[in-house]
């Protein structure tokens, strides 16, 4: 598995660009080959990240071009400053329920 964490600073509407993201993003990863997951955190203080995991590379740099894409398109006045994009293959994983 693959995972992109992006990490943006300064937003001015979390509420906005969570249900922007939820309604018109989350969709579109959906539909990315090898999609796993995909979570939007609000951290407080204008700072969100997000995470999305995929089987392979490809899919999640396919993953960092829809975002800038989207963000581009839908969230610019929302999320006025470029994100820090960390990537890079899964070494541990874990999820709930454990079993």
């Amino acid at each position: 598995m693959y995972a992109v964490i992006r990490r943006y600073e300064g937003v001015t509407d979390p509420a906005e660009a969570g249900r922007l993201v939820d309604e018109g993003f989350v969709p579109l990863l959906r539909r990315v080959p090898g999609f796993v997951a995909y979570y939007w955190v609000d951290a407080g203080d204008g700072v969100m990240v997000s995470t999305s995991v995929y089987e392979d590379r490809a899919g999640a740099d396919e993953s960092v071009r829809r975002a800038a894409d989207f963000v581009r398109e839908h969230l610019a006045s929302l999320l006025p400053n470029p994100p820090q994009v960390t990537a890079g293959q899964v070494v541990a994983a874990g999820e709930w329920p454990a079993g």
